[in-house]
């Protein structure tokens, strides 16, 4: 990654299946990003987390994430605020774990039952560790017939927590769409996250950063890497993710390729290391 680091100053680099896997830290690739900073690098975190920067913060000091190997970072949560802003009443109906309520704090508005609701937010199922979206399917149903918009807090569909597939809000979003719903969205791939990451390096580095200037690293093919090539950024993908493991990564980059033939994708990688 060293000449990764020489020719693109700006990272902008997934959390989860990069940086840690909801259990452990994967240490290599937090040196890398130190190493970046180091030589005078910036590291934008860009999660599709529904929770606030600092509620994804606090999960990384858990998690065992190392202070100096990111500068700031920018969630779905974030950007997904300014949508729950718009809402005229301010009344949502709230789909999604306890652990995310942080992303009220702050609003003009307020979690009501269903019947009261004039949108809903989704940030995920209630309890993912048991849960498929098909345990949501009358709910939905139920809230398709009152014709509610979704604001989709997590465009991701699932997420790998150790060897483990969890469900994520956009499955859940998918299902509504299928559903006649409507669905809106603010995380990767879609414009306003990667807005909001470009004025954050910018503050960073007291300079306008431009897309030529970023590097994005990600392990989503429907999201970090389609919201990369729709920005115009370059790309390293790394595979075992969301995905499988890979042996082959010719192949994943073939499968990259056929979903997101605009990808510019510059290395495809199982971990991220400083001299390769």
């Amino acid at each position: 990654m060293q000449s990764l680091s020489r020719d693109y100053p700006v990272w902008f680099v997934d959390i989860w299946g990069v940086v840690h896997n909801g259990v452990s830290v994967f240490e290599q690739t937090t040196e890398v990003l130190a190493r970046h900073r180091m030589k005078g690098g910036t590291v934008v975190l860009v999660s599709n987390s529904p929770r606030s920067q600092a509620g994804v913060i606090e999960q990384l000091h858990q998690v065992g994430v190392r202070g100096d190997a990111y500068d700031t970072a920018v969630t779905s949560g974030d950007a997904t605020q300014s949508l729950m802003r718009a809402v005229p009443s301010g009344k949502l109906f709230h789909i999604g774990a306890e652990r995310d309520v942080s992303l009220f704090d702050d609003l003009p508005v307020r979690r009501v039952d269903m019947e009261d609701a004039d949108a809903i937010i989704c940030t995920g199922l209630r309890h993912d560790t048991s849960e498929t979206p098909a345990d949501y399917l009358a709910e939905l149903k139920a809230l398709a017939a009152r014709k509610l918009p979704m604001i989709c807090a997590n465009p991701d569909k699932v997420v790998r927590k150790g060897t483990k597939l969890l469900y994520c809000a956009g499955s859940l979003a998918d299902a509504y769409e299928r559903l006649g719903g409507t669905v809106v969205m603010a995380g990767k791939p879609y414009a306003a996250i990667y807005e909001l990451a470009l004025r954050k390096a910018s503050a960073v580095r007291g300079a306008p950063v431009s897309s030529e200037m970023v590097l994005a690293i990600g392990d989503g093919p429907e999201t970090d890497i389609l919201g990369a090539a729709k920005q115009g950024f370059a790309v390293v993908y790394v595979a075992g993710g969301v995905r499988e493991q890979a042996q082959d990564l010719a192949a994943e980059l073939a499968h990259i390729e056929e979903l997101v033939p605009s990808a510019r994708i510059l290395k495809a990688v199982h971990e991220l290391h400083w001299d390769e």
